[in-house]
């Protein structure tokens, strides 16, 4: 399945969403109806005008090719839209990322250059408030719950265990110690205690948030294969480990995790920490005001961290989820999802430690068919990263897109069968597709981002006067009963300023900061 071309594609799906606008405009009421002014100046004879765009016209997202995650992850992902009532794409990051989180301690992929890399998948989710990330997330989580209940019923009695190992090997070492024997006989006695006994690993398979200096240090007593999965993904990414003295280095042990080169850290009082066959996985759901900090943040964008996640924006389905009946192959689809899951993470991993926390998974080569699939998407993405290329700008993206889509069906192929030895030509193809897609999402995203905030604001605002059918506005009725984000003066004022320089709104009363307002909505 070779990529289409980015630049085709972008253009057309700006056309769809342009039709679609402008086949469905909101409705707008006359000029002064319910909008609690009561001006003169308001009946004056009004005269159109034509206001100025605030930016270039939107483009929707790509539909989610949600069924090149194959049979049991595309049911998966529509029973959970369908269950919860959230847009596909979120539902299907949400399961991608979790047969990610199983799928990465037991295989690598080994690309056709030669190296090899894991099969961990790091997911970004851009979804406002009321999108029902949690509910989505709570659905596709399920496997992953069930694994750690019973992980910790095996870890129970391990860990009495091991307390009284502990103290037992304890007690005998101080003995060994105070003896007034020679030095030789103590050290033989040691040595026939032998090391202190291997505490159990926790049975913890995600975690909400994390530093690097935490992960650093409590990795050794965790699985190998962990993942980082929060509905709140902002108050991780605003947190300690996040903050401006913290960005850097945080940044750069989650990417040289995400490219399996595991930790190593010297620190004065936790020593040398080094940190082989780890595998992390990542899911963040944030809302929109915190996603364009982050997207936006040139640290991240430079340090490279931010082209190493899959980010999707869907379109908010609030206001259209009428009540519908649950579907009869809801609950199957979610059980097969939940069984095979559970598959993978049941399968016996390779490790290099008793433990077995030291991951050595196992390397899936490309099949000849495979291998064809993916120099032909790697190609494509080369070529518009050139100059005059749609991608030009977004380099630090599509340099990554070929390793995405290798990772992605690495994934695919073990969930397809957990005993998979090399990537099939299928499994690649669908992989392309999805890597396809986001790299469409994320050029979407990027010029977005490059919005002022400003005009973001003005924006936010001037949708809200036009859902509201508003004719006539004044700036104490903003800041009463306005959009939640704009009524603090500090951001209202320079918004107004902006529709106003913009022809959107027309003064009618300076000493009331009245306007009326232009146009429909667009």
């Amino acid at each position: 399945m070779p990529s289409r071309a980015f630049s085709e594609a972008a253009v057309e799906y700006r056309r769809e969403s342009a039709s679609r606008r402008a086949a469905s405009p909101l409705p707008r009421r006359a000029a002064g109806e319910a909008d609690k002014l009561n001006l003169e100046s308001a009946a004056l004879p009004h005269v159109p005008i034509e206001p100025r765009p605030l930016t270039s016209p939107a483009v929707a997202p790509a539909p989610y090719p949600v069924e090149a995650l194959g049979d049991v992850l595309a049911d998966a992902a529509r029973a959970i839209a369908a269950k919860v009532q959230c847009a596909e794409a979120m539902a299907a990051q949400s399961v991608l990322s979790v047969a990610s989180l199983a799928s990465q301690a037991l295989a690598d992929v080994r690309l056709p250059f030669g190296q090899t890399r894991p099969l961990s998948l790091f997911c970004l989710t851009v979804a406002a408030s009321g999108d029902r990330k949690s509910s989505a997330d709570l659905e596709a989580m399920a496997p992953v719950r069930m694994r750690e209940r019973k992980l910790r019923d095996a870890y129970e009695p391990l860990e009495n265990e091991h307390k009284i190992s502990l103290a037992a090997w304890r007690g005998q070492r101080q003995q060994i110690e105070r003896q007034k024997a020679d030095v030789e006989a103590r050290r033989n006695e040691l040595q026939a205690l032998g090391p202190e006994p291997e505490a159990p690993i926790k049975p913890f398979l995600t975690l909400s948030e994390s530093t690097a200096e935490g992960l650093a240090r409590h990795m050794p007593s965790l699985p190998g294969a962990l993942g980082i999965f929060s509905a709140e993904g902002g108050q991780f990414l605003s947190g300690h480990g996040f903050s401006a003295d913290a960005k850097l280095r945080t940044a750069a042990s989650f990417a040289g995790l995400w490219d399996g080169q595991g930790l190593r850290r010297l620190r004065a009082g936790d020593g040398l920490i080094d940190l082989h066959g780890r595998r992390l996985a990542c899911h963040l759901m944030i809302q929109p005001e915190a996603a364009a900090g982050v997207l936006g943040d040139p640290v991240l964008r430079d340090q490279g961290l931010l082209s190493r996640f899959l980010v999707a924006s869907p379109e908010s389905l609030a206001g259209g989820r009428l009540w519908q009946e649950p579907r009869e192959e809801t609950e199957p689809a979610l059980s097969r999802y939940i069984a095979r899951v559970l598959s993978i993470f049941e399968a016996p991993a390779l490790a290099s430690n008793s433990a077995g926390n030291e991951l050595t998974p196992r390397a899936l080569d490309l099949s000849p068919e495979a291998r064809e699939f993916w120099i032909e998407f790697h190609n494509s993405v080369e070529k518009a990263m050139r100059l005059d290329g749609p991608l030009a700008l977004l380099r630090d993206v599509a340099g990554k897109a070929a390793e995405q889509a290798g990772r992605i069906a690495g994934v695919l192929q073990i969930v397809d069968g957990v005993n998979a030895t090399s990537i099939g030509a299928d499994a690649i193809g669908r992989a392309c597709q999805l890597a396809d897609w986001h790299l469409l999402e994320a050029t979407r995203l990027a010029s977005e981002a490059l919005i002022p905030s400003v005009i973001r604001d003005a924006q936010i605002l001037l949708d809200w006067l036009h859902r509201k059918g508003l004719g006539a506005v004044a700036a104490a009725q903003l800041q009463k009963e306005g959009p939640g984000a704009m009524r603090r003066k500090t951001r209202l004022d320079p918004a107004l300023a902006s529709l106003v320089e913009h022809g959107w709104l027309v003064p009618i009363d300076v000493s009331r900061r009245a306007w009326r307002v232009e146009g429909r909505p667009v």
